[in-house]
This record gives C-alpha cells, structure tokens and sequence, in this order.
C-alpha cells in the first residue's frame, strides 16, 4: 500500500551500504521512520528527501511494519540552515525537540506547522528569540504550558527578582514560591515570544537556558543540541 503525506526529516541514519532510515514528523500519524533505497550512490534522485531538515510531500510504501520512500516533491530544504552554525545547531534543537516530544501513532498536526515555521524562522536569520518560541508552543502542546503573565499568589506583576515554578511552569513573586531563581529579562524575553517580539539577546539566552532545565524535567529526556547552541552563543558560560 502506498500513501502520500507531508513530512518534515527529524533526523536520518545510515543503513547498509547504500540506504539510509529516516524519521520523519507527520501531520495525521505524528512520529514514523521509513527507509530511502539507494539514496547514498551520488546520483540518487532522492537524496534530498534524506537531508537534516526537508520538508517534503513523501511517497510511502507500508508493507507489514516496514515502510520505504518511493518518492518526494520538495517544499522547503531550508538549505540556508547549513550555512551558518548556530542556525544549524538551533534547528536542530526544533527537531530533537519533536523527536522526543512524539511517539509514533500520535497525531503531529500542530507540531509539524511550529517546527516549519521555526525552520523558516531561523533560515530568515531570526535566531535565539525564534527557538524561545517554538519552545513555548513544543512544551504547550506536550502538557506543560509556560505561564508569563501575573504571580499566581498575589496577581501582581512579577518584577525585579522572581522565582519560576518549575512544577507548575509560572513565574512568581520571589517571595511567593519555592521555585529556581528566574531574572526579569527572561520573564520578559518569555513575553516577548508570545506577543510575536523579539527578546534581549541576554533575556532569550537565559529563557533558553530556562526553557531547556523545564523542558529536561518534564520529558526525562536532553535537548543536546540546545546546549550546543547555547555555548556557541556564549561560550565563556
């Protein structure tokens, strides 16, 4: 049986001596890996379809439980990502992301459409505030939603030093929880992502550090290259 779906590369392994095995995120049945034939030889027609980060309308042959890519038509190979190294390891960090987050047989719909529109994102040069996003929309739609708005305690608005919960994801007065120390800049750099604005460089570099601790906490699993990332941003720390 064959059948054709929109699908973005998580990440790829070789197999055998030609071959090699994808996993890629779909919208209707979320997280599956799939073999592309050949695609190792220098003049496969399909070795686009193998690369970090394309995003592609796949042809799927399924028998039993083995699928193969008979065939692809490009959308968007983001093949400015591979230019520059941040934007790389940044990109790389949005798939790790959705690879850890599904399983396969959940449905990756809205996932998908955040990881496309990270990619995008940073392909256009827009860095560290565009992976604070995509962070935010990943852990909402996994079940742990990151709160910026009044301290849950008081209602006011956290300002100077603050705490966030890193159980119930929310920043709060200092005095009002028992959370990790969090400073202004990266409650406000959280604020700035959801309101479609770009954080300071150094509120975005500790929301990142932040976001990564939660991220960590809540799926028992590490975002590797977001501390790639994160040295290549500041390497002194």
């Amino acid at each position: 049986m064959e059948f054709k779906t929109d699908a973005l590369v998580l990440r790829s392994a070789d197999y055998g001596e030609n071959d090699k095995i994808v996993t890629l995120l779909t919208a209707e049945k979320g997280k599956l890996a799939a073999a592309v034939k050949g695609v190792k030889k220098p003049t496969a027609k399909l070795n686009f379809a193998a690369q970090p980060f394309c995003f592609a309308e796949y042809v799927l042959a399924e028998k039993g439980a083995r699928r193969t890519v008979t065939g692809a038509s490009l959308h968007d190979g983001f093949f400015a990502l591979r230019e520059d190294i941040a934007a790389f390891y940044a990109a790389t960090c949005v798939t790790q992301a959705c690879d850890l987050i599904l399983y396969e047989g959940m449905a990756g719909g809205e996932l998908l459409v955040c990881a496309v529109q990270a990619l995008g994102a940073l392909s256009d040069g827009k860095g560290a505030g565009a992976l604070v996003l995509f962070l935010l929309k990943a852990l909402c739609l996994a079940g742990y939603p990151v709160r910026a708005g009044a301290c849950p305690v008081c209602g006011a608005t956290p300002s100077g030093r603050m705490k966030f919960d890193m159980e119930a994801g929310v920043f709060t007065c200092s005095d009002h929880s028992e959370g990790v120390p969090a400073s202004e800049s990266t409650y406000r750099a959280v604020r700035a992502a959801y309101a479609g604005e770009e954080g300071t460089d150094d509120g975005n570099l500790r929301a990142l550090r932040l976001l990564g601790a939660y991220f960590s906490l809540k799926t028992d699993a590490t975002l590797k290259a977001l501390e790639g990332y994160l040295r290549l941003l500041h390497p002194l720390h």
